[in-house]
């Protein structure tokens, strides 16, 4: 199931209202659901590699507690926070400046020009840091089980009822 963008992010706690959240694809909600945001943004951090290595422990150790706790809200959202980590580095590793995009406003957003490639082998280095720990997270044994719990109890639950 697509992820809700109408919920009302400002005044949800999503640990209080797990049934309410939705994974959606890749990244998406991981700025907006609190109080998980607030918990795990403080410590995402990417600009070099032992910054990355430090930044993605922390964020796998969270990963793995909110695991113990049961709390899938809290292992997903790491694992995007995790996920973000390697994209974004990722991206600043090809685009110094961080955008893909070459700014034009003659043209229309489906035939943006990407800009070329300046590989920067530092955040080369921090996107694999991040992508080895997403990887970890992403087949962690219990995350899928609680992945797999939460949409069946959740999602596929709130399709029947409309």
């Amino acid at each position: 199931m697509a992820f809700d963008y109408s919920l009302d992010f400002k005044n949800i706690d999503f640990r209080q209202h797990p049934e309410l959240y939705r994974v959606g694809k890749g990244e998406q909600g991981v700025l907006l659901v609190e109080p998980y945001k607030s918990e795990i943004l403080p410590y995402w951090r990417f600009k070099t590699p032992d910054i990355a290595r430090e930044s993605s422990e922390k964020i796998y150790s969270m990963f793995l507690v909110y695991l113990e706790q049961d709390d899938f809200v809290g292992a997903d959202m790491a694992r995007k926070f995790i996920q973000m980590g390697y994209t974004r580095s990722r991206r600043y590793a090809n685009h110094k400046s961080g955008r893909k995009y070459k700014e034009n406003s003659e043209t229309s957003d489906s035939k943006k020009e990407i800009l070329p490639y300046e590989v920067d082998p530092v955040k080369s280095e921090s996107a694999a840091i991040f992508k080895a720990k997403w990887v970890q997270a992403k087949t962690n044994k219990k995350y899928q089980e609680l992945l797999a719990k939460h949409k069946q109890m959740y999602e596929v639950a709130s399709t029947l009822s409309t």
